[in-house]
């Protein structure tokens, strides 16, 4: 019989911790080691339990900590660095717990294998820990299904979408929609919602657009803005990047990519 997961929650608010951890030992799949509200005794927790913890449910707002509003992610950070040296044991898989999507990509950078958006609830916990179970002790193992697919509506239809189908999700409003070569159809689910789910191939290029990465035909210049041309249809997408997100986006791309140095500088020889 296989063990169960050793499980450390780091929390800072109590009813949410509570509920977490609730949720968790229902599953019967993880036991739980530690759950805690700060960054200094989740890090006392790594360093003095007796046998590697498995996994970290790490909340990215910590309001008792500096920056509260990417403390998490620090920590996740000194945790991956750390992990990193030969010497080091086994550092744990993250899963970020959190009420936004902000630092998405920065995390899954990191290596962050999956993305719980609160309210928690006990379907979406249960569903990440199967998939950690499945990983075994394979860190490079994926967790996010490739074989799951997108509902969306047209008229009174249902549409089922395979991911690689939508080049682009919309924000309009209160309404979303997925761009597809069959063209612009709805989607129940918020911007926020479906890139938690997609994870990392596809990327946040505005608030109100998110984008796949493999669908991406061309990053230009229209005046002072940046702009993608994006999807199989002719003429394609063309999005505005938000200015803050432009250079982050165009990293994203050029580190999938070979053929130009990612400084910006010309790369020919001289």
């Amino acid at each position: 019989m296989r063990e169960p997961l050793r499980v450390l929650v780091l929390e800072d608010e109590w009813p949410a911790r509570n509920y977490l951890v609730q949720l968790i030992e229902r599953t019967g799949l993880a036991h739980m080691v530690a759950a805690v509200p700060t960054i200094a005794l989740a890090t006392e927790a790594l360093e003095s339990s007796p046998t590697p913890i498995d996994v970290a449910f790490v909340d990215i707002h910590l309001a008792s900590e500096r920056q509260p509003d990417r403390a998490g992610l620090s920590w996740i950070e000194s945790v991956v660095e750390a992990g990193a040296r030969s010497d080091a044991p086994r550092a744990p898989r993250i899963v970020l717990t959190t009420a936004s999507s902000d630092h998405a990509m920065r995390a899954f950078e990191l290596g962050v294998v999956d993305y719980l958006l609160k309210p928690f609830t006990e379907r979406r916990v249960l569903q990440a820990l199967e998939r950690l179970v499945a990983m075994g002790h394979n860190p490079e193992a994926p967790v996010f299904d490739d074989d799951v697919r997108i509902a969306a509506r047209q008229n009174r239809a249902i549409v089922f979408l395979k991911r690689q189908e939508a080049f682009a999700f919309e924000a309009e409003g209160r309404l979303s929609f997925v761009h597809t070569a069959r063209g612009r159809l709805d989607v129940d689910l918020s911007l926020k919602s479906l890139e938690a789910v997609l994870g990392p191939t596809y990327i946040r290029v505005h608030r109100n657009w998110l984008v796949s990465l493999e669908h991406v035909r061309s990053m230009d210049r229209d005046g002072g803005d940046s702009v993608l041309l994006v999807g199989p249809t002719d003429p394609p997408l063309k999005i505005y990047l938000a200015r803050d997100r432009a250079a982050a986006v165009r990293e994203r791309l050029l580190a999938s990519a070979v053929g130009l140095r990612r400084d910006g500088r010309d790369g020919r020889d001289d």
